[in-house]
């Protein structure tokens, strides 16, 4: 394993040093910077650790750079943070830790360089690097955390149990770099993750959705959301997805597991988006099916409306992570509830009305309503993959076609409210509302083209229906 810095690197690490030896106190770049320097992954973040006052010693250093950057000072944690070029470098004191039992939140101490390497969570975080003149470069490694980099392997420095206990969001982030990482969790540490497993309540949800969406914007998501299940963590702090997994067989015929199912999905479509909300679609976007879940004597297992149903468990499961709100909220629930509508209308007897209706509803969220589509076509059949496929490609044709014909994407009706109410002279009323969506409901049906004076025209018909003209 080589480790290897940039020239600026050594310049900032060697620069620390020296202010260190001026306060007479030992400083070590420690946790994630040692580790991905030692993988070979680009970072921007360094950790230093002294033995002695963070605070101070990041003052010192920015004294000694020109122009001084500015120091952000974190009293309350005894940290400080300046940039360095394009570094971000943050300064703590060596510390000790205690925890109470229903906090995550430590009491500190001053403590020694053991002391800060104990409290780190996994062996591969616990590594420092020297910079005092004489070792300057060399690493300190009392949990073997290189041999466990080699070897690919999670593993807590301490008793998994009080390693989890004292934190519990240890417990996802060993899952999180697991998955990122591509390594594999000790199997004693997995062990103290399910025994450990409901301390995760402790943890604030906005924590647990950081850690969710570092999982989900991984190469692989699969592997951390099987990894939750495996450890009992996601049938807390996300059953509804935990409810997918299971088959059930009644009179021989049974149902795919529809968990791994949506996880192939996931992974389906990360490779062909890093939208993370396009990721969060696919992973909620049938859990709907258990709540919809029947059993008919004639069709088997059915879910019928789970697409609804899903897009209805939405908000609540957004409110409860703590996630946005807002349209983003809007765009992951448009999807779950629209992922079945395009596979319905790749058949040859499609209408371009079905078509037009399709690209006005999904609107600009149309090509990643695609990719989501198209994912989730898991079936292991070549036959059907080919013919679904060629489906999709029919449709997409077929989506070109009337968009070219009709000038749809992103389109909105020609005909707004306020043209209806400047020439009925109304105010706003259900009228209104009644005859906007008749002219649109027109175009889409293909009865008159998108063009201003046929709808206008449309407009006054439905107006006349309703007993209204025009104003002069």
């Amino acid at each position: 394993m080589i480790f290897t810095l940039e020239p600026n690197e050594i310049r900032l690490l060697e620069h620390v040093g020296r202010c260190a030896a001026e306060l007479g106190v030992p400083a070590y770049a420690v946790g994630g910077y040692v580790r991905d320097r030692l993988l070979g992954r680009p970072t921007k973040d360094i950790d230093i650790v002294c033995v002695g006052d963070g605070i101070q010693l990041a003052n010192q250093v920015a004294n000694g750079i020109s122009p001084r950057p500015k120091v952000a000072v974190y009293s309350r944690f005894g940290t400080a943070m300046l940039h360095y070029e394009n570094i971000e470098v943050e300064f703590v004191g060596a510390r000790r830790e205690s925890y109470q039992s229903d906090s995550r939140k430590p009491d500190v101490e001053l403590g020694t360089l053991e002391d800060d390497q104990n409290r780190r969570d996994f062996t591969i975080n616990a590594m420092a690097i020297s910079l005092q003149e004489g070792s300057f470069g060399q690493i300190v490694d009392p949990f073997d955390g290189m041999k466990h980099l080699e070897e690919r392997v999670i593993k807590t420095p301490l008793e998994p149990g009080k390693t989890f206990s004292d934190d519990p969001l240890r417990m996802m982030r060993a899952i999180r770099f697991a998955t990122q990482l591509g390594f594999s969790i000790d199997p004693e540490t997995f062990s103290g993750i399910k025994e450990y497993k409901n301390r995760i309540n402790i943890i604030s949800k906005e924590r647990i959705a950081t850690e969710l969406e570092k999982i989900l914007l991984s190469p692989k998501p699969s592997v951390g959301f099987n990894l939750l299940f495996d450890a009992g963590l996601l049938q807390i702090i996300m059953p509804e997805v935990a409810a997918l997994q299971g088959v059930e067989d009644r009179q021989g015929r049974a149902h795919k597991d529809n968990f791994y199912h949506t996880l192939e999905v996931l992974d389906n479509v990360c490779k062909k988006s890093n939208n993370v909300w396009l990721r969060w679609a696919a992973l909620l976007h049938d859990i709907g099916k258990p709540p919809t879940k029947k059993f008919d004597k004639e069709a088997g297992w059915t879910f019928h409306g789970h697409e609804w149903k899903g897009a209805i468990m939405v908000p609540p499961l957004f409110r409860n992570l703590r996630l946005p709100l807002d349209q983003k909220l809007e765009y992951v629930k448009k999807l779950v509830m629209m992922h079945l509508r395009p596979i319905s209308l790749t058949r040859e007897e499609v209408t371009d009305s079905a078509v037009r209706r399709l690209i006005f509803e999904a609107g600009e969220d149309l090509d990643d309503l695609m990719i989501l589509c198209e994912s989730d076509i898991t079936t292991k059949n070549p036959k059907k993959m080919s013919r679904y496929l060629e489906g999709y490609e029919y449709l997409k044709e077929r989506m070109s076609l009337v968009t070219e014909a009709d000038r749809l994407r992103l389109w909105q009706p020609p005909i707004t409210g306020e043209i209806i109410m400047k020439t009925f002279g109304l105010s706003p009323s259900k009228e209104v509302g009644v005859i906007k969506t008749a002219v649109r409901e027109a175009i889409l049906d293909g009865e008159i083209p998108n063009e201003m004076a046929e709808a206008f025209n449309r407009m006054v018909e439905e107006g006349r229906k309703l007993g209204l003209k025009p104003i002069a």
